[in-house]
C-alpha cells in the first residue's frame, strides 16, 4: 500500500515537472504560446507577476469555477494548480532553458515541448488523482451545456487566446503549432503506452475524507 502511494506520487510529480518543462520549452522557443499560455502571459504582464504565479492564479480561479459547477476535485488537481507554476518559475527564473533566436531551433524546441507535454499528460492523468483544472473545466462545461467536447474546448481556448492577446500575450506561429498538435501528440503517446483514458478511475479528495471518516467512526 505504502509502495503504491509512493509510486503514484512520484509519477504525479514527475509528470507535473515534465509538463512545466514542456511549457517552458514552448515559451522559450520564442515563436508563440499556447492559448492558455497567451492568457497566462497576459495576466503576468497585467499584474506584474511571474509566469508561474500567473499560471497558479488562473488555475485557482478555474478550480473555484469547477467546484461551483459541481466538478469533483482531486489532490492531483490541486498539485497541478500549484506545482506546474512553481516548476515553471524555477526553470524560467534560473534560465535553465535558453531562449531561442534561431527559427529552425525554435520550431524544434516547440515540437519537443509538445511531445514532452503529451508524455507528461500521460503520467499525471495515469496517477488517477484527478484531472487538471483546465481539463476539469472542459468536462464541467460539457456536462452543463450538453455540447460536444470539441466545441466546448474550442470555445474555452479561443476565449483564453483572445483575452490573453488583448492583455499583451504573445501570439505567433507557435500558437498554431500548439493548438493543432498537442491533441495529436497526446493521442500518439496514449497509443504508444496502450493507455485507455476512459478506464482511468480518479480518486478525489472527498473519497479520502469519507475514508478517514469511516475509519474514525
Amino acid at each position: 500500500m505504502i509502495k503504491k502511494i509512493i509510486f503514484t506520487m512520484v509519477r504525479l510529480f514527475f509528470g507535473l515537472f515534465l509538463y512545466a518543462f514542456g511549457l517552458v520549452l514552448a515559451i522559450n522557443s520564442n515563436i508563440g504560446l499556447s492559448p492558455w499560455d497567451v492568457f497566462g502571459q497576459g495576466i503576468s504582464k497585467t499584474l506584474n507577476i511571474t509566469m508561474g504565479h500567473a499560471t497558479i492564479s488562473v488555475g485557482f480561479v478555474i478550480i473555484l469555477i469547477n467546484f461551483i459547477l459541481g466538478e469533483r476535485i482531486g489532490w492531483g488537481t490541486i498539485f497541478n494548480m500549484i506545482f506546474i507554476g512553481e516548476f515553471m518559475d524555477i526553470l524560467m527564473l534560473n534560465r535553465l532553458i535558453p531562449i531561442s533566436t534561431n527559427f529552425v531551433v525554435s520550431v524544434i524546441m516547440m515540437f519537443c515541448g509538445v511531445m514532452v507535454i503529451a508524455l507528461a499528460t500521460f503520467l499525471y492523468i495515469g496517477a488517477e488523482l484527478g484531472a487538471g483544472p483546465r481539463d476539469g473545466l472542459m468536462v464541467a462545461l460539457t456536462r452543463k451545456t450538453n455540447k460536444s467536447v470539441r466545441v466546448v474546448r474550442s470555445i474555452i481556448e479561443i476565449g483564453a487566446l483572445v483575452v490573453g492577446y488583448l492583455l499583451g500575450g504573445f501570439v505567433g506561429i507557435g500558437t498554431l503549432i500548439m493548438a493543432f498538435s498537442v491533441g495529436h501528440a497526446v493521442q500518439f503517446i496514449f497509443k504508444l503506452f496502450k493507455f485507455d483514458v476512459s478506464k482511468v478511475k480518479h480518486r478525489y479528495i472527498v473519497d479520502d475524507i469519507l475514508f478517514v471518516k469511516n475509519n474514525l467512526y
